[in-house]
């Protein structure tokens, strides 16, 4: 087993490049390793953090003070239509080989920073699809229980970009993933606008699964949502807040202030807007900036860091002002999607 180490800094594991030092800090290269680490802290009461490719982590400067057990777990097996990843699997590696070998379902999910790990926790999504869709199993231990128990999908409790994990989020650690990723060459049907006037094809209509990859990854480059050193607007988290999902009565509420606003039905009449239409419209455009954090100059729902000078404070400061101005405008609050650790918005 790894050494632990002392006092590492947390902001080179992160693609905010933010964060400051752990209390303990080691590597875990299998999931008995994982289970192993995280038990020993629990049964002495030590803070655990369990850090996977850092892409979805808004850390404190002040860092963590416990434990922090970054996952490097690897391993891919395939049964049928089904392939179980190990946690620490990079994810767009495996998105890029099931797609060369002719599996359909995670396609549109190309370019995503992070590990197979984190994928049910924030049931990942994006351009029509998400992962939700494909996950028949998690195999997880439960700190709770202390045990390591395998949950069906539906004890996943996945809604839009949430699930049992982020609901409960000091309970289990995702140790792997099982998908059903079935064989075929062409794309599940293209449900997103955006991503069907960039393949030339009506909504609905499936593509070959090289196309779809190939699209998704060239409009997600056009928003620096493809990790590029060289691209400033990629040291960020992704996209900062969520898509809001209104209620009937808080729809008509924002059409009142902004009739026409854009949206997407949901069930139940509920209505989810494009939080970037929101942030933009309420003064916040493409690069404005507050001190060395800024909005990206590509997406608006990024919060970047693209010196590497700001400090969390510095981003949070600014994520805040954008978030009080959009409840102002439009009286709807946006909710955080990265995990905050120890600190808050």
């Amino acid at each position: 087993m790894t050494e632990r180490m002392a006092g590492v800094r947390l902001a080179p594991y992160t693609t905010l490049g933010l964060g400051g030092p752990a209390g303990a800090f080691v590597e875990a290269g299998s999931p008995e390793e994982i289970v192993e680490l995280v038990a020993e802290a629990d049964r002495a009461g030590e803070p655990v953090l369990v850090l996977g490719g850092g892409s979805n982590l808004v850390v404190s400067d002040d860092g963590f003070d416990g434990l922090v057990v970054r996952v490097a777990s690897r391993g891919v097996e395939v049964d049928g239509d089904r392939v179980t990843a190990q946690a620490g699997e990079d994810w767009d590696a495996l998105v890029e080989r099931v797609v060369a070998e002719g599996r359909s379902g995670v396609e549109c999910l190309s370019g995503i920073p992070g590990l197979v790990g984190s994928t049910p926790i924030q049931n990942v999504g994006a351009y029509g699809q998400d992962v939700s869709q494909t996950i028949t199993g998690v195999r997880v231990y439960d700190r709770r229980a202390g045990e390591v128990r395998d949950l069906d999908a539906r004890e996943c409790g996945f809604a839009y970009r949430h699930s049992a994990f982020k609901a409960d989020p000091g309970r289990h650690v995702v140790l792997a993933v099982t998908y059903e990723l079935p064989p075929g060459g062409l794309s599940g049907p293209v449900a997103y606008r955006e991503l069907a006037a960039r393949l030339g094809v009506g909504l609905g209509e499936r593509v070959p699964l090289g196309l779809a990859r190939a699209a998704v990854l060239e409009l997600r480059r056009g928003k620096g949502m493809v990790l590029d050193a060289a691209d400033p607007d990629t040291r960020s988290a992704g996209s900062f807040f969520t898509n809001p999902v209104l209620s009937v009565d808080e729809a008509a509420e924002l059409e009142r202030r902004a009739p026409g606003f854009p949206r997407w039905d949901m069930p139940g009449g509920a209505l989810k807007v494009p939080a970037a239409w929101l942030i933009e419209n309420a003064g916040f455009p493409k690069g404005y900036r507050r001190g060395p954090a800024r909005i990206s100059t590509k997406h608006t729902l990024a919060m970047t860091n693209p010196e590497l000078s700001a400090t969390t404070a510095d981003l949070l400061d600014l994520a805040r002002e954008v978030r009080d101005g959009v409840l102002e405008k439009f009286g709807v609050t946006l909710v955080n999607e990265p995990v905050m650790v120890g600190t808050r918005l």
